[in-house]
């Protein structure tokens, strides 16, 4: 029987009043929804549906916002097809998206990944206002290139910059202090880069300015009930499946200020015969990026009612 993947967005797929019609329409969404308000100690679900989108974006709200509704549109993708025996081949999660994958795939509970996102937020917004920090997206260079334009880059600015998200052939992101992320990005325009587009935020993740995040974070996590998960999560550091525990620990703890290797990842999972994917979450970035990387694959977004029902169906041929 033909296997698929499941695919979780991360930080940046946010909007105002994303969530809205599934809470409306799936009960099985609307119970995560609640159960996201009763954990977050107040309306969590309204700021989503209804903003204001710079308090959305805070890093603070926008990943539990984000986890929220990764796993709302899960779970009314498992009620779309009660009666049918649903288990992905694999799941992978971009950045903050692997939470949601790994607590798609058992490895925590709902409420331990809730908390586990609203700390990772918490100490990242702080690391960010001790050392603010900004990102870039570099396109048409390869991510070797552009590492070796950070390299240089660091050494003549004395700052850090790294590359921070492998996210498709020609689409390279990098994270670092602000002189080395323009400096880098001077370097990448002159090599030849199609584009340089710098980003909106104000923390670095997926760099060394994280290391203060990343240790402020460790404790709570090696607090939480973690357990081997029940699926193949292919992590963002190795680009290859977590299996136990300590695997994950070591996965979580230095993700902060390590590379997202998305592009190995899908390259991954295509390699073990996988070539439908369902984007579980907000919007369609990933979608983009999966086509990019595996263009004979098929790729469906299921961040809406109807993009429920349209993944609901396509599973039900693949797996009859």
């Amino acid at each position: 029987m033909p296997g698929f993947a499941l695919v979780f967005p991360g930080q940046g797929s946010q909007y105002v009043g994303m969530g809205r019609d599934l809470y409306a329409a799936s009960p099985a969404a609307r119970a995560v929804f609640d159960e996201a308000d009763q954990a977050w100690g107040g309306p969590l679900s309204q700021l989503m549906f209804e903003g204001p989108a710079e308090t959305l974006t805070d890093t603070v709200n926008a990943q539990p916002a984000l986890f929220v509704m990764s796993m709302a549109c899960w779970a009314a993708l498992g009620e779309a097809l009660a009666g049918l025996q649903v288990q992905p081949a694999f799941v992978a999660g971009h950045s903050l998206g692997e939470y949601t994958a790994l607590a798609a795939a058992g490895a925590f509970t709902f409420q331990t990944g809730f908390q586990l996102v609203r700390e990772r937020g918490l100490a990242m917004k702080a690391a960010g206002e001790a050392r603010p920090g900004g990102m870039a997206a570099i396109l048409g260079l390869d991510a070797e290139t552009v590492a070796a334009l950070c390299r240089e880059a660091s050494a003549q600015t004395g700052e850090p910059v790294a590359v921070a998200n492998d996210n498709a052939p020609g689409q390279i992101v990098i994270s670092g202090a602000h002189e080395a992320v323009r400096t880098a990005s001077d370097l990448a325009k002159a090599h030849g880069a199609k584009r340089v587009v710098p980003l909106a935020v104000s923390v670095a993740p997926h760099s060394p300015l994280m290391e203060p995040a990343a240790a402020r974070f460790a404790p709570f996590l090696r607090q939480a009930d973690l357990r081997s998960p029940r699926l193949p999560v292919v992590g963002n550091r190795q680009a290859r499946p977590l299996t136990t525990v300590d695997e994950i620990l070591d996965e979580l703890t230095e993700q902060l200020t390590s590379q997202v290797r998305w592009t190995e990842s899908i390259r991954y999972i295509e390699a073990q015969g996988i070539s439908t994917f369902i984007e579980v979450g907000p919007k369609d970035v990933l979608t983009g990026l999966v086509k990019r990387i595996a263009p004979t694959a098929t790729c469906i977004p299921c961040g809406s009612v109807s993009g429920v029902d349209q993944a609901a169906q396509l599973l039900r041929r693949l797996l009859s």
